[in-house]
């Protein structure tokens, strides 16, 4: 009997030597040295838009399915602007650089709105109450965000190398925008922070009398510098209290501690203090600023420590100086 037409399914996986669509997605995407997270947040928006079209391979697609996906996302799935723009990275990469397609330009997207919300700050009286709710390692870990500004995945993801505690500053390694920068250690740290470091290191000392202790590399260190992986110098100052399986590499090893352990931890902590205000671990980033920013410091030194690349974002900090709207005196006030 002749082979009936090819299925979608079908054609999605029809020749067995050649990689699945989605396996040569995280090839190209691991290529590329992109992270593990969007890594899992563009398959999964891949894989989204084939089913979304009853499993059509996405070379039968192109810009005007893209264009209702993406639509849909905004008005029936009411996602917000920046899942809607992940949603559209990810499957801009898989046409660019997987299939070798350039799409014309979509014009047709009706798009997610941008809120225009500011910050939430919290002030210093509040800070120190949250920290009196939080424990170790959490309690050091919010300190830095507050004390130096990072964000919560550049705090988890900090090197023992890249904190220098006589200059007391940070190296933060390809933060956002693949950029590093440089930020203050704050002095009120310090100790909590050695003793933490001789913790962390005799729990390294451990794993390698026992064969393990290799840390993961980026950017294919691993193969240009074999013993590296094992240096006390590349290992997370925060590290997991496990050991995982490493999916990319099959390897067994030590990870940085989950970054939702601290998020729970301190919105925890923000309600045991009697804090209203929804305070997130990226709240103590904008507090950072805020303060500076009270403290007389520079704009630019503030954005320059942040890691922003356009001082226009650093300027929504102004708005919680304690002297009105744009330094005006209420009329009130003034009477």
């Amino acid at each position: 009997m002749p082979a009936g037409p090819l299925t979608n399914n079908d054609r999605l996986n029809a020749d067995p030597h050649v990689p699945r669509l989605l396996d040569q997605l995280r090839a190209r995407i691991r290529t590329k040295h992109y992270s593990i997270r969007t890594e899992d947040a563009y398959v999964d928006w891949v894989r989204r838009f084939i089913l979304h079209f009853d499993k059509t391979h996405p070379r039968d697609l192109g810009a005007p399915e893209i264009e209702r996906f993406l639509t849909d996302l905004a008005v029936k799935g009411r996602v917000s602007a920046s899942t809607q723009n992940q949603a559209k990275s990810a499957l801009l990469f898989l046409y660019r650089d997987v299939l070798g397609i350039e799409l014309e330009w979509l014009h047709n997207v009706t798009h997610a709105k941008v809120p225009q919300r500011l910050p939430v700050v919290l002030t210093q009286t509040e800070v120190g109450r949250i920290f009196r709710q939080l424990r170790e390692p959490y309690l050091l870990m919010s300190q830095l965000l507050y004390g130096s500004g990072m964000r919560l995945m550049e705090c988890v993801r900090l090197r023992v190398k890249d904190v220098d505690l006589e200059r007391l500053e940070i190296v933060v390694r390809d933060g956002k925008g693949q950029k590093d920068r440089v930020t203050m250690l704050p002095q009120a740290c310090l100790v909590a922070l050695q003793s933490h470091l001789r913790r962390a290191r005799s729990l390294h000392a451990d794993d390698l009398q026992h064969g393990f202790g290799a840390v993961y590399l980026p950017f294919a260190l691993a193969k240009r510098y074999p013993s590296a992986a094992r240096e006390w110098g590349w290992q997370y100052v925060f590290p997991s209290m496990k050991l995982w399986l490493d999916q990319r590499s099959n390897v067994k090893r030590r990870h940085h501690v989950d970054e939702q352990g601290l998020q729970r931890a301190l919105k925890q902590a923000v309600r045991d203090a009697g804090i209203v205000k929804p305070a997130t671990p990226h709240t103590l980033r904008h507090s950072f600023a805020t303060h500076l920013l009270q403290a007389g410091y520079d704009i630019r030194t503030v954005q320059e420590l942040l890691g922003h690349a356009d001082v226009g974002t650093t300027m929504i900090y102004t708005h919680v100086l304690n002297r009105g709207g744009r330094g005006v005196v209420s009329p009130l006030d003034g009477r």
